[in-house]
């Protein structure tokens, strides 16, 4: 039987890039799966019939995370589904622009920390109600957390502040059964990374800060989330696990 039989998942800029990837691996364990989107409405329905083509159950929902109310109105929109238990939520939409600090504006660290920290801090709060024991929540951090890049200055701070608030979620929501953990990943071959991949001296300056000479997939990232998704990570709680192929050791 697959390992997420009968269990209802939540991911958050699912359209594209880990997010596609991780909706995918959800369903194909046998999730329910509710596929957030932004804008890209037309590649959320692309999921959703991906994932029922093969037999699994997928709804699309749009909520505009930049908005102050933005996760507030996804969540109701969740319940408004009819949906009385939410097994697992993967706060993996993102954003990160890069530029030197000369450049930056205050509207781009606003939007980032509305995005990437705000946004999921409220959504674990507005599904309080229908989160429970067993429920696994997790959150998309970056190898950024700790190894320091030009012109990641405002995006390495979301997610330094996403590390911080997984080990205070994980402490205030564990006497309620709920594990709350981070996936880390290094740099992955999606839209979001393609100022570092989209060339070829790119692509070999990333090789060669990690110890496995590759480029990163989005399956890379989306088979630990659904680990995390499942009881066999059923005593790992408020961590961060790095998945980058080893850079910057």
């Amino acid at each position: 039987m697959p390992e997420l039989s009968n269990r209802i998942a939540l991911v958050t800029g699912a359209s594209r890039g880990l997010g596609r990837a991780t909706a995918l691996r959800l369903a194909e364990e046998g999730a329910r799966v509710i596929v957030h989107y932004s804008a890209s409405r037309d590649a959320a329905d692309a999921v959703v019939g991906d994932i029922r083509a093969k037999g699994g159950q997928a709804e699309a929902i749009g909520a505009d995370l930049a908005a102050p109310d933005g996760a507030h109105r996804l969540a109701e929109a969740v319940r408004a589904l009819g949906i009385e238990r939410l097994d697992v939520l993967v706060n993996n939409a993102g954003i990160a622009e890069m530029a030197p600090i000369a450049e930056q504006t205050i509207e781009s660290f606003d939007r980032h920390f509305a995005v990437n920290v705000r946004a999921p801090f409220f959504l674990v709060q507005q599904l309080l109600p229908i989160l429970g024991e067993g429920s696994s929540v997790i959150l998309l951090s970056s190898v950024v957390a700790r190894a320091a890049f030009d012109g990641s200055a405002i995006y390495s701070a979301t997610k330094g502040a996403v590390e911080v608030l997984t080990r205070n979620l994980a402490k205030e929501l564990g006497p309620r059964g709920i594990r709350v953990n981070a996936i880390a990943p290094g740099a992955i071959d999606t839209d979001m990374a393609q100022v570092f991949l989209g060339s070829e001296e790119g692509r070999a300056f990333i090789k060669g800060l990690q110890a496995l000479q590759r480029i990163g997939q989005p399956d890379d990232i989306a088979d630990p989330v659904v680990f995390l998704a499942s009881d066999r990570s059923r005593w790992i709680d408020g961590r961060s696990i790095e998945v980058s192929g080893g850079a910057n050791l």
